[in-house]
């Protein structure tokens, strides 16, 4: 172009096609396929602000999460969207106006949870196909087996949804049948249709169900709007059916041609969206891409894809005629505009953590370890792209370059600060470098990637390597603001999440996670403590498994990385320990390390149990913040009131915490910050009948 800015590459040009879906246009390819906030429906402007943010970043069609159509459907202890009577319609109605504003499409995904529900807030039974346990073990309620009168209600209320959705301007209404999480998949699956009436036993009787709902969505849309259904084309529970060369095949041929839109994926959840650690971007492909195959309507499907190239691939093979997307639009809101303006290297790569899957599993609004800015569009007003210029241009040294002190220069920079970044080590990074080597971790390395590649672009920033900063060496820099992000460092005494204090022995024999990234020569059997919890743990087991050691791994809770069912990874680590022969011993209480073996018990009965015996002990629990650089500038009156710490060095944490903690210590030094220091709050609203 003649004023040098980026030009689209014309292989891209197919992914901003209009794409007619029944009786709407989609303006491009780019699709927001429905996926869960964290926001519950008390706390519409937060729903609103993120949705409306990716129809600013360009997404043709942005969606709804999951609604619940009425009482029965309740799964309330979750933050699931209510669409249960009128007055959930103006909520609704203001965030279609806000994402018809930039240009988009507005979709909903109305559904019944069936055997998913609870109903403990509603205290109406759980309805479903069978009398049964509900598919949430740890809860002692049983269903209730619709007879046809439940049926009938059931229909209606979807019926009534319909219309509600089309009254608050919805573009495009769903049936939901996915994630294992559906009324209508219950019924289509075997597994939980234990019926002998007409609506179970053989393949066109569980369906019945099925089409008679979407006929009923079809007829209540009346052409005013599309009519999209979501589905798994796969499901990969043992024992089902409903597979892509078998029943699941079949339910879209039965049904080819009556929805205006088939959204396609896999089941269940933690397959649909399996972190980069197990699955591939596209990973679904073999089990999705026969649907065009056999339906004339176009098909959006979903695969963590950020690669234009992918995108236009999927296209040309006749995969997919849109891209659908939940984590990539998370991570990077504003990824169709940066494919559409030519700024490709500008892309904020999903990395595929599931940090946004734990936080709707925690009940709080999304947070995302790329994307700082996710659920704070409208209560703190930040922006992913657009950051406040500061008052005055000032000079800002950040001592250390991890996730944290990378956000928090690129963030200053943006604002027009001067920015110096020193590092000890050879390469910027962090923490990032270390663990992204590891197995399964590769992906991780985006959130260096992507901020060192920005911050190498712009010219008010300094980027200095092997560079050690002591406290005499700051003043030489005159800088107006200090920043310290220097990291923290892995404990060896063996306190962790459940044991506080050192652990006898430990201190004198253990290793840590710092030690193995950094190479450490190990041989022999290895014991590893793990009161982390998380991925640490289990991703060095795996490590070392994988390069033939035998490796054990100790944890004094119940189950092995409890935390990481909030990942939806859990049962997926278990059988990689199982697969490279990792010996695990959950809820084993450890005493101490004495003589090459580990002393333990168990942490209910407290029965002794036999010795771990291993060549090396590697414990991975607690840090400590590395500190000492900021204590030090901090007791210097030259310094006082230009000094902050971020990150690990502050509190040690995930690296979402730590890019956060960069971007929200930027945003104050700009002065992009209430007054008060209280973000806005989502408060109800009283109310006297």
């Amino acid at each position: 172009m003649a004023d040098g800015s980026p030009k689209r590459d014309a292989r891209y040009d197919i992914l901003f096609e209009e794409v007619q879906i029944g009786p709407i246009t989609a303006p491009n390819r780019f699709f927001s396929v429905p996926h869960a906030t964290g926001h519950n429906p008390l706390m519409p402007n937060g729903s609103i602000g993120m949705r409306e943010m990716k129809a600013e970043g360009g997404w043709g069609v942005v969606s709804m999460q999951l609604a619940e159509i009425d009482p029965t459907s309740d799964i309330s202890n979750l933050p699931i969207e209510k669409f249960w009577d009128d007055t959930d319609v103006k909520s609704h109605a203001l965030l279609v106006e806000r994402i018809k504003k930039h240009g988009a499409l507005t979709a909903i995904e109305l559904a019944h949870t069936g055997i998913r529900a609870r109903n403990m807030d509603t205290g109406t039974p759980v309805l479903g196909p069978s009398s049964m346990r509900i598919l949430k073990p740890q809860n002692p309620i049983q269903s209730k087996a619709m007879d046809k009168q439940d049926i009938k209600a059931f229909r209606d209320s979807h019926k009534r949804a319909v219309h509600r959705a089309k009254q608050a301007g919805y573009d495009m209404v769903y049936v939901y049948a996915a994630h294992d999480a559906s009324l209508v998949w219950h019924f289509l699956n075997p597994m939980y249709n234990q019926r002998t009436d007409e609506y179970g036993g053989s393949f066109e009787n569980r369906l019945r169900l099925f089409r008679e709902v979407l006929e009923d969505t079809v007829e209540a849309a009346a052409g005013d709007v599309a009519v999209a259904v979501r589905i798994p084309a796969h499901d990969f529970k043992s024992g089902s059916p409903l597979t892509y060369d078998n029943e699941a095949r079949a339910v879209i041929e039965s049904l080819a041609e009556v929805p205006d839109l088939w959204d396609v994926n896999v089941a269940g959840w933690p397959r649909d969206s399996g972190t980069s650690r197990f699955d591939d971007e596209g990973h679904q492909e073999k089990y999705t891409s026969y649907v065009k195959q056999v339906t004339t309507k176009p098909v959006v499907g979903v695969g963590r894809y950020t690669s234009a190239d992918a995108m236009v691939g999927l296209i040309k093979k006749g995969v997919f005629d849109l891209i659908g997307a939940s984590r990539p639009s998370i991570a990077d809101p504003f990824l169709p505009n940066k494919i559409k303006e030519g700024r490709i290297d500008d892309i904020r790569e999903c990395i595929g953590c599931n940090v946004c899957v734990s936080s709707d599993a925690y009940s709080v609004p999304l947070m995302c370890t790329q994307n700082p800015t996710i659920s704070q569009e409208w209560r703190r007003g930040w922006h992913p792209e657009n950051i406040p210029a500061a008052p005055k241009k000032e000079n800002t040294l950040i001592i250390g370059s991890g996730p944290a002190g990378l956000e928090c220069a690129l963030t200053l920079a943006k604002a027009g600060h001067d920015v110096t970044v020193a590092e000890k080590a050879s390469e910027f990074g962090g923490r990032v470098i270390k663990e992204s080597a590891l197995k399964g971790l590769s992906a991780w390395g985006r959130v260096k990637d992507y901020r060192l590649y920005q911050l190498q672009q712009m010219g008010n920033v300094s980027l200095y390597a092997e560079s050690e900063i002591g406290a005499a060496d700051v003043a030489d820099f005159e800088a107006d603001n200090i920043v310290v992000a220097t990291g923290s460092k892995w404990r060896n005494d063996g306190a962790g999440a459940t044991t506080f204090s050192a652990i006898e022995g430990f201190a004198e024999h253990a290793l840590t996670p710092d030690d193995i990234m950094n190479g450490g020569e190990i041989s022999g059997p290895i014991v590893i403590y793990d009161d982390d919890h998380y991925y640490m743990g289990n991703i060095l087991a795996g490590h070392l498994a994988a390069k033939g050691h035998e490796v054990h791994l100790v944890c004094p809770l119940p189950s092995i990385a409890e935390w990481m069912g909030y990942t939806l990874e859990s049962p997926r680590v278990l059988d990689e320990m199982v697969e490279l022969g990792v010996h695990m011993h959950p809820n084993t209480t450890v005493h101490g390390w004495n003589d090459g073996a580990l002393e333990v018990s168990r942490s209910d009965s407290g029965r002794v149990l036999p010795p771990i015996k291993g060549a090396h002990l590697v414990a991975v629990g607690a840090r400590l913040p590395d500190d000492a650089l900021l204590s030090e500038l901090r007791a210097q009156s030259a310094f006082e009131g230009k000094v902050t710490g971020i990150g690990d060095c502050l509190a040690p944490g995930i690296i979402q915490a730590a890019v956060f903690s960069g971007h929200a210590e930027a945003r104050r030094l700009i002065g992009d910050v209430p007054k008060s220091g209280i973000y806005k709050r989502e408060t109800p609203v009283l109310f006297d009948r």
